[in-house]
């Protein structure tokens, strides 16, 4: 048994080294507890994810292929009273609080809804600061499976890939499963909603969401909606490379989910259901699919509230 968990170790300890040893000097980490040594790559290499989907992604989208998916002229004043229409249906804002929001008056009467340089640092800010606390969790994730606390199992072949592959749908049901709870409890439980998802939920508007608030959270939201990745290893044998691999994917897929463009490629949750969600709070709480959602009677499909099929 030993034998097998320092496999484990060995692996973690390699993927220290190809950070660590690639961008500080050995002086300054090669002493420090294999613990700190994990957290310190592990918040190297959340932050590198982050930074480089955020700006690869908004400069796709804002900057080479604005004229594909911004909206213009008539079709923005549409989704603007569409912003309205989902708000005050809600009751989520006094109608009388809607004079000049969004901010889409800054550049003229609905230009592109691009979100402005000022919102997108500040979710930075936001999400440079739980960083180091995110950071924890895979950290911890990776010090249970090394002390032999999990299901994790360290190579392919020791299953097989049908085994692995049928373990894989199991650990992402639970993921799915445990996400929309968590989220969906994050807005029903009011303090938590007060006092942590409510740091997330200021962008709510087209041009204040953007790839950056992807992870724009209170450290302690972003880690609950993330902890199912983790209980999932307990319940269910789980190939450890790959346990890490989705953990920092979130970042990427988080990106993606929050630039307002509905890609229509069923049953993905993408932005489309999610840019719902940040408009009414109350529907698509479901991370990667719609099923969720669908089962428990939370979805709403942003097809049915196209400004062109409301209007």
């Amino acid at each position: 048994m030993e034998d097998y968990l320092q496999l484990f170790v060995d692996e973690t300890s390699f993927y220290n080294r190809i950070v660590l040893g690639n961008l500080l000097p050995e002086n300054l980490w090669k002493a420090l507890p294999h613990f700190i040594q994990t957290w310190i790559r592990n918040y190297i290499g959340g932050t590198a994810v982050y930074f480089i989907s955020g700006f690869l992604w908004s400069f796709y989208i804002y900057y080479w292929k604005r004229n594909v998916y911004l909206p213009k002229g008539d079709h923005l004043k549409k989704t603007y009273s569409m912003w309205i229409l989902r708000t005050t249906q809600w009751n989520l804002v006094p109608i009388s609080d809607l004079k000049g929001t969004p901010q889409m008056h800054r550049r003229g009467a609905f230009q592109d809804a691009i979100p402005s340089t000022k919102a997108m640092f500040l979710q930075i800010v936001v999400a440079m600061k739980a960083m180091p606390w995110y950071c924890l969790l895979p950290t911890l994730s990776e010090y249970m499976v090394e002390n032999g606390w999990t299901r994790c199992f360290s190579r392919i072949s020791d299953v097989g890939w049908p085994l692995y592959l049928l373990y894989l749908a199991v650990y992402l049901a639970i993921v799915e499963f445990g996400i929309y709870w968590a989220h969906r409890e994050l807005h029903d439980i009011k303090p938590l909603y007060k006092y942590l998802h409510a740091t997330h939920h200021i962008y709510n508007k087209q041009n204040t969401l953007s790839p950056f608030a992807g992870l724009a959270f209170h450290p302690l939201d972003g880690i609950l909606q993330a902890v199912p990745h983790v209980i999932a290893f307990f319940l269910v044998p789980t190939h450890f490379t790959t346990h890490i691999i989705l953990l920092f994917l979130e970042a990427v897929w988080t990106a993606n989910i929050h630039d307002c463009i509905h890609g229509n490629l069923w049953p993905v949750m993408g932005a489309g259901y999610h840019t719902i969600h940040h408009t009414t709070y109350r529907h698509n709480y479901g991370h990667y699919t719609i099923w969720m959602d669908w089962f428990f009677g939370t979805l709403r499909d942003p097809d049915l509230d196209s400004p062109d099929k409301k209007m």
